[in-house]
């Protein structure tokens, strides 16, 4: 089929929920897509930060097929191999918690914010959690994502939460109580515009929590699995949360999410406290377990963190001949580029030359390549970000 027969069929079978860019993508090799008429597509933002090693990695896709042949599925009433290895693995590159196994990071957080209400006292039932914030789309999730346009349509949400403006130390202080659960932070706000956590910050959630015996849980779903250059975000800062929430580029493509607590706090799930059907199966751990030894094998981790510092130095380039960029800020692959104005616009014109990113917030455009990204591929989409700029009438 072609990319107007595949839209065809959406308009007629599939919700419209999503906007869609006007491609049908049938293959991707690495940092490249390729839709339905062959055209190439640099790949900046791959499948919204999932694809962290690149589109169909070797020795992912190997590992699926391998354990396909085997096993898809298992219901956790069963020890599973795969996934006491992948718990294992994220355990030892993290705070040497223990896992939960679910399918996304909405699930991830909907078990972060349960084993806190579950684990302090019964009294404590409310929550504090960042405006820009984003947690995911169930009632929970989306009633702790402090961005009133998720919140239209779905009122009244969930009672218990607040929210604070990020890196605000004082309000959130003020919004504290012996009533507070737990605290829920992005250490990057990602959907929220590339916003990172001060270190003052996130020791100051630390404090409180400890004097107030809340629970830390970091929604490290974007920044988490080595994307930030080093294995999850909060290791950029001197703190250690009490909860810890993982998904997209946990799998490699395949749909998988992980909560991790420390071992005293995750002794409060008990069986018939929390489960997912699908969480943790035998396919989706696999590729995770492919997704760590790749990782570590290719170096990816001190690739992102130079590859970063690359994009981030071709990018201040770009600003000094473009007003329309006012500042760039992220850490490692997680990149934000702040305008002075809207970038949808700048967005359509990179896909129309073969670059895919990303505009969040109306005028920050997001740029999170693969963790295996090289030079030249950001050499080549700074050169085609160039030329959109032009055509936007952007030069100085």
């Amino acid at each position: 089929m072609n990319t107007q027969e595949v839209m065809g069929l959406y308009d007629q079978f599939v919700i419209g929920n999503y906007g869609r860019l006007p491609r049908a993508i049938v293959r991707g090799e690495g940092n490249y897509l390729y839709d339905a008429e062959g055209n190439k597509i640099l790949d900046m933002f791959p499948g919204w930060a999932v694809s962290g090693i690149g589109h169909c990695h070797p020795h992912v896709v190997e590992a699926i097929r391998k354990q396909a042949g085997e096993l898809l599925h298992i219901d956790n009433t069963f020890y599973i191999p795969q996934q006491a290895q992948l718990a294992k693995l994220v355990s030892e590159r993290g705070f040497g918690g223990k896992c939960f196994f679910c399918n996304s990071g909405a699930e991830a957080n909907e078990a972060a914010l349960k084993l806190a209400r579950r684990h302090t006292k019964p009294e404590k039932y409310k929550f504090i959690t960042a405006e820009r914030s984003f947690h995911g789309r169930t009632f929970a999730t989306v009633t702790a994502t402090a961005q009133p346009k998720y919140h239209e349509g779905f009122l009244p949400l969930l009672p218990g939460f607040s929210y604070v403006p990020f890196n605000d130390i004082d309000a959130l202080q003020e919004a504290f109580t012996d009533e507070v659960a737990a605290v829920m932070i992005e250490p990057i706000q990602g959907e929220g515009g590339i916003h990172p956590a001060t270190p003052e910050y996130m020791h100051a959630i630390r404090e409180l929590c400890d004097a107030h015996g809340a629970m830390m849980i970091l929604d490290e779903v974007q920044t988490g699995m080595g994307r930030t250059g080093r294995w999850f975000g909060y290791q950029h800062y001197d703190v250690v949360p009490d909860i810890l929430t993982l998904a997209k580029a946990l799998g490699g493509g395949v749909a998988i999410g992980a909560m991790m607590a420390r071992p005293q706090v995750a002794a409060s799930l008990v069986p018939g406290t929390h489960a997912s059907t699908f969480g943790g199966n035998p396919l989706a751990c696999a590729a995770g377990v492919a997704v760590v030894e790749a990782i570590e094998s290719e170096h990816l981790l001190e690739n992102a963190s130079a590859m970063g510092d690359y994009a981030v130095e071709k990018i201040n380039q770009l600003k000094a001949k473009y007003p329309l960029i006012d500042h760039v800020r992220g850490k490692g692959l997680m990149i934000g580029i702040q305008l002075t104005e809207a970038g949808a616009a700048i967005v359509a014109a990179c896909l129309e030359r073969g670059l895919r990113i990303n505009c969040t917030q109306g005028n920050v455009l997001r740029i999170m390549p693969s963790m295996t990204v090289t030079k030249d591929q950001i050499d080549e989409a700074m050169s085609i970000l160039d030329q959109a700029l032009v055509v936007q009438g952007t030069g100085s």
